[in-house]
Formats: structure tokens, C-alpha cells, sequence
């Protein structure tokens, strides 16, 4: 197998077990709030609104962690790093089969050190199997296919619960026992991956004063450079943190966050908290939603696969400003179609558009695909910029995205519906603001 074909062949493997880990992982996080809340012990619902609690510690944790992540990529590797991160994973969806708050909030720390490893470990092996002109194209495919999870997860809920308004013991201990088949499937088969010759490329630093600052990445100076020590990988996210185009790309990455949490904890749960009077089996049409969540994830990702090369050379903001308008339009639409308090309590509250499923998934549709434009840019444009320092910029973009979405799992204990999304709406304005300027900024240097 000649390089470029093992480099395409590592692209869409590492796709396939990712897609496999988290169609365990975000179907589980879609319903895990609905689920966790019918749990009755001595009569009491010990778990209401905990399933958010928990998404919290998860994201709090990653976003620490992402700064311990990249020197175990370096001297573990990104493939030996993404088994690790996958059996967290696994950790995790099994400590909910038979949950106890306690066992609950471990596994909830488990799998945010383990996400920070999988992100960043994921981010390297994407760019040393990537150049220039296939980080675009590379980057959609990886999309695509991992949002495939969206769709397969989801649509197994969407049948399994037909007809139960209530969440029991036993429905919830079968879904999880399948969810954690398939996040070791996934975790296992990360063993046919294979090694190419650049895979040593972000694991070498020069000597201690041997790199040199050249635009916003660091260029080895030593003609024999040694291996990254955690104090070297450390202080290359410092550098990278301080870099003027990281700074500008932390407001676009702090919205991914945000959207994330919506799209992943809120939106679903709000749909499942309807009353049944307005909405036919509500616990049900959250497998639904995600479906069409992952279908707006799929269709973005292949479709900004395609034209990866394009977006490269001539600009990836337009994918960024379409992804910025389907927001807007789609925000609009939830504010009209779901109850204020839908996110916090069973409802049967106002929905301007008389609680309208149609409209319920072309949002979520509509959610996917605009989060697709965001994401598979931030890959591209990160792999291309800091193409020699990917395990430090991919930890920072998965730090600063997760430390969002833990601030918005926390204010989704509280806020109704209409603030959450009104910090959805400024965020995402700053959040392109700030991409546009660095894809201008960039596409100018280039061209000179």
C-alpha cells in the first residue's frame, strides 16, 4: 500500500471507529437528560436535571485536560492515545446502565480526560494524513462519516421507544448495553490503523531555544531535534494562545460550543418535555430530532468534503456565512415553534406555530448542517495554519470549545429557552466576525 493510499485509508478508519464511539456517546448524551429523569429510587427522582449536571463535569474536565492532552500524544502516539480515549468512552455509557449519582459524576471525569485525548490525538492524525490541498477535502470526509452517529444512534431510539411516554429501568438498561457494544467497536478497531512516515512530525521539538516564531506556527531550527517533553508541549499551547489568529478564532470556536450543547443536551430534551396532548410520543421524537440533526451533520459534511479543495484555495468563509444565516433562520423558528420552559420541565406552554413536528425537524435539520459549516472550516483552516503544531491547536480548540459548552450545560439549569438562545445569536455573529477577519487576513498573505 503506497502512502497516499494508506493516508486516505487512516482518514476514513479513524472516520468509521469515531463514528462508532459516539453513536454511542451522543445518543447517549441526547437522551441521557430524559432518561435520567424517570429514574425513581425509594420514590424519589433522584436524578432530575442531573443528566445536565453530569454534561458539565464532562465538558469542565475536558477543557482542563485538553493542556495535558498533547504531551501524551507525543510520547504515546495519536493512534495508542485514541484507544485510551475510546475506553473512557465506554467507561462512561456503562456507568448508566446501573447509575448511581456517585459512579455517575467518576465516569462523567472518566470521559472528559478521555474526550481531551481523543480530540487532540484525532486532530493530529487528521493533519499528518493531510496536506494542503486534502486537509479540506479530508476534513469533510472525517465530518460526514462521524456524523453518520447522529443518524444510526438516533434512529434506533426513534423506533425502540415507539409508544412509551415514560423512560423505564429495563428500556434504558437495553439502550445503553447497545450503546456500549458499539463504543467498544469502535474503540477496538482503532487497532487497524496504520503508522505513516509523518507520523513523528508533531512529536519533535528542537532544543530548548531552538524554535523560532514564523506567522502563527513554530518552525524547527535544530538540525537534530529531540522529543517533546510535556513542559515543551505546554508551552507551544501557550505560544499558539498568544498567537493573534488563534485569539480572533477563539470567539468562532467558544460558538461552536455553545451550539453544540443546544443541538446535543437542550434541543432534543426540550421536544421530549411536551406534553403528550401537543405532541405525540415526545420521548420518542427525541431519537427523531437527532436523526435529523445527523443528517444536516452528514449532508454538510460530504458536501464541504467535496468542494474541500475549493474552499482551500479560494476562501473558506462563504461555508461560514451559510452556516452563520441557516443559524439565524433556524433559532427563529425553535423561538416560534417550542414553549419558553420546555428546556427545564414537562410543558404544555405556548408554541406560536401550534407545536408543528415538521418544523421540529427541519430546525434540527437545519441545526446539523449549520453546525457542519462551522466545524469542518475550524478543522480545515487549523490544519492549514498550524500544520506543524496540530496536537497544541486542535487542545486548544477543544479546550475553549468544551469550557463553552460547559458554561452552557450550566446555564441550561436555569435559563428558559429565549435567553439561551439569544446568547446563541450574539455568539455566532462574533464567533463569524472573528473567522472572516483571520480567512481574509490569511488569503491576503497568501496571495502576496
Amino acid at each position: 500500500m503506497g502512502c497516499c493510499e494508506r493516508k486516505m485509508y487512516n482518514i476514513v478508519m479513524h472516520s468509521i471507529c469515531f463514528m462508532f464511539i459516539f453513536t454511542a456517546f451522543q445518543t447517549s448524551g441526547n437522551i441521557q437528560t430524559a432518561a435520567l429523569n424517570n429514574i425513581e429510587r425509594d420514590g424519589k427522582k433522584i436524578f432530575h436535571n442531573k443528566g445536565y449536571i453530569s454534561l458539565t463535569i464532562i465538558y469542565t474536565v475536558f477543557s482542563l485536560a485538553n493542556f495535558i492532552a498533547p504531551p501524551i500524544v507525543s510520547m504515546v502516539g495519536p493512534r495508542g492515545v485514541m484507544f485510551i480515549g475510546g475506553l473512557c468512552y465506554a467507561v462512561f455509557i456503562g456507568s448508566i446502565i446501573y447509575p448511581y449519582l456517585i459512579t455517575l459524576y467518576i465516569a462523567s471525569v472518566i470521559v472528559g480526560i478521555g474526550a481531551a485525548l481523543i480530540w487532540t490525538a484525532q486532530g493530529n492524525f487528521l493533519t499528518i494524513n493531510s496536506d494542503l490541498e486534502s486537509i479540506g477535502t479530508n476534513s469533510g470526509i472525517f465530518w460526514g462519516i462521524l456524523q453518520c452517529s447522529l443518524l444510526f444512534g438516533n434512529m434506533f431510539v426513534y423506533f425502540y421507544f415507539k409508544g412509551e411516554y415514560k423512560i423505564t429501568d429495563h428500556s434504558r438498561q437495553v439502550l445503553y448495553t447497545v450503546l456500549l457494544a458499539c463504543a467498544l467497536i469502535g474503540t477496538f478497531a482503532f487497532v487497524f490503523l496504520r503508522k505513516t512516515p509523518a507520523e513523528n512530525r508533531d512529536v519533535h521539538v528542537s532544543e530548548e531555544n531552538g524554535y523560532a516564531n514564523e506567522g502563527d506556527g513554530l518552525i524547527n531550527n535544530s538540525d537534530e531535534p529531540v522529543r517533546q517533553t510535556p513542559l515543551d508541549a505546554f508551552r507551544r499551547c501557550i505560544h499558539l494562545l498568544k498567537t493573534r489568529n488563534m485569539m480572533l478564532l477563539l470567539a468562532t470556536i467558544a460558538y461552536t460550543g455553545f451550539e453544540l450543547t443546544f443541538f446535543s443536551g437542550v434541543y432534543g430534551n426540550a421536544i421530549g418535555n411536551i406534553d403528550k396532548s401537543h405532541l405525540d410520543d415526545p420521548k420518542r421524537q427525541i431519537g427523531l430530532i437527532g436523526m435529523f440533526i445527523g443528517l444536516g451533520e452528514i449532508t454538510g459534511g460530504l458536501l464541504f468534503g467535496i468542494f474541500g479543495k475549493l474552499t482551500v484555495k479560494h476562501g473558506r468563509d462563504p461555508v461560514v456565512l451559510i452556516g452563520f444565516v441557516i443559524h439565524m433562520i433556524t433559532y427563529y423558528l425553535i423561538f416560534l415553534n417550542v414553549p419558553d420552559d420546555a428546556p427545564l420541565n414537562q410543558t404544555d406552554g405556548e408554541s406560536w406555530l401550534g407545536y408543528n413536528l415538521y418544523v421540529y425537524i427541519l430546525s434540527a435539520f437545519l441545526l446539523g448542517f449549520g453546525d457542519s459549516s462551522f466545524n469542518t472550516q475550524i478543522y480545515s483552516i487549523l490544519g492549514t495554519l498550524y500544520a506543524d503544531d496540530s496536537a497544541p491547536a486542535f487542545a486548544l480548540f477543544k479546550f475553549f470549545q468544551s469550557v463553552a459548552a460547559a458554561i452552557a450545560f450550566a446555564y441550561g439549569t436555569f435559563l428558559t429557552l429565549r435567553y439561551q438562545l439569544i446568547i446563541l445569536v450574539i455568539s455566532g455573529l462574533i464567533g463569524t466576525i472573528t473567522f472572516l477577519i483571520v480567512e481574509r487576513t490569511n488569503s491576503k498573505k497568501n496571495a502576496d
